[in-house]
């Protein structure tokens, strides 16, 4: 667990440092530059706002790890994520474009965390909460995920929210 903790730190670091910092990157990745593909568990780095503003699927994974994974959504006006609960594995999403409401909860039927987030805001989801995030805004929401454990099968693209739920369990 506590390796967990320390590699999610690092990880988290490094995305906000390369996201913050205009010389963290020697040459800034131009959109023409961003290839949309898991790049497995090989030592990355990357311009992640560019990744994620230059994603048009509903879910892509970037990255997966043993322990950790990345993927990119964007969500259509008046879509979202999906109500779902993962009972043993937690979750950081960051909104990079649009508006957002979160709804959390520990019943499905009983959402009572309730937030309205924007660019640059932090979702934090804790193992077994219930969670959906609204698109609310008047453009597609851009965000990316962490998932520790691994959430999604390697390569993962999915065009549309229901291709998502054609492949996956939703309720």
């Amino acid at each position: 667990m506590k390796t967990r903790f320390i590699l999610l730190s690092l990880l988290f670091s490094g995305f906000i440092f390369s996201s913050c910092n205009p010389d963290a990157n020697d040459k800034k990745i131009a959109e023409t530059d961003v290839i949309l593909k898991d790049y497995g568990g090989e030592p990355m780095v990357l311009n992640i706002d560019s990744y994620t503003l230059s994603n048009t699927n509903f879910r892509t994974t970037l990255w997966t790890g043993g322990n950790l994974q990345v993927t990119l959504m964007s969500i259509p006006v008046g879509g979202d994520v999906g109500l779902e609960q993962h009972t043993y594995l937690e979750q950081f999403l960051r909104i990079e474009e649009g508006n957002a409401k979160v709804l959390m909860g520990n019943n499905k039927d009983s959402l009572d965390f309730i937030r309205t987030v924007e660019k640059d805001f932090a979702v934090f989801v804790p193992a077994g909460k219930w969670h959906n995030i609204i698109n609310i805004g008047d453009k597609p929401l851009k965000l990316y995920s962490i998932y520790s454990p691994v959430e999604h099968p390697y390569g993962t693209i999915q065009k549309t929210q229901e291709e998502a739920r054609e492949t996956e369990h939703f309720d």
